[in-house]
């Protein structure tokens, strides 16, 4: 069985999109599971990324943000811009994801931007990340995504 792919918003949509709302809900519940699992000892197991999240952020920011509904955004094979979304990719910093509102020229991402990095950035806390609005040049706005601190081990 293939592993699901995410959408990270910088490549062409993935998979089947008649399926996919099922599939992100089927990921999703998986990483949920492996929190529950993984992080047993905690008092919201849930509410905590685990240790496959922290060594896979960018994939782990992916699916949590689809599966919340907020839209990825997407290229066409010679690379352009077809959809207005979130676009992941890593940061200068290891472990840290940046997240950005991109969308086609003409479709108005900049100037929606600040709302919508606002929801994922609700998203992601409310899941146990750590999100911080920047502005880059030009005042174009993102986030820098990544998992609190590791606790210290359980006994």
């Amino acid at each position: 069985m293939a592993e699901f792919e995410v959408a990270t918003g910088a490549t062409e949509l993935p998979g089947d999109e008649r399926g996919r709302g099922a599939a992100v809900r089927t990921a999703f519940e998986g990483l949920l599971q492996i929190r529950r699992l993984m992080n047993a000892g905690t008092a919201d197991p849930e509410g905590v990324p685990a240790e496959w999240e922290r060594r896979r952020p960018v994939r782990a920011v992916a699916l949590a943000l689809e599966a919340a509904g907020v839209p990825p955004s997407a290229v066409d094979a010679e690379g352009r811009r077809t959809a207005t979304g979130y676009c992941l990719g890593a940061a200068e910093r290891t472990g840290v994801v940046r997240v950005e509102w991109l969308g086609p020229p003409g479709s108005g991402a900049g100037y929606a931007a600040e709302d919508a990095l606002r929801n994922c950035a609700d998203v992601l806390r409310r899941l146990g990340w750590e999100a911080l609005e920047y502005r880059g040049p030009r005042r174009h706005r993102y986030l820098e995504v990544e998992p609190p601190p590791a606790g210290p081990p359980l006994r």
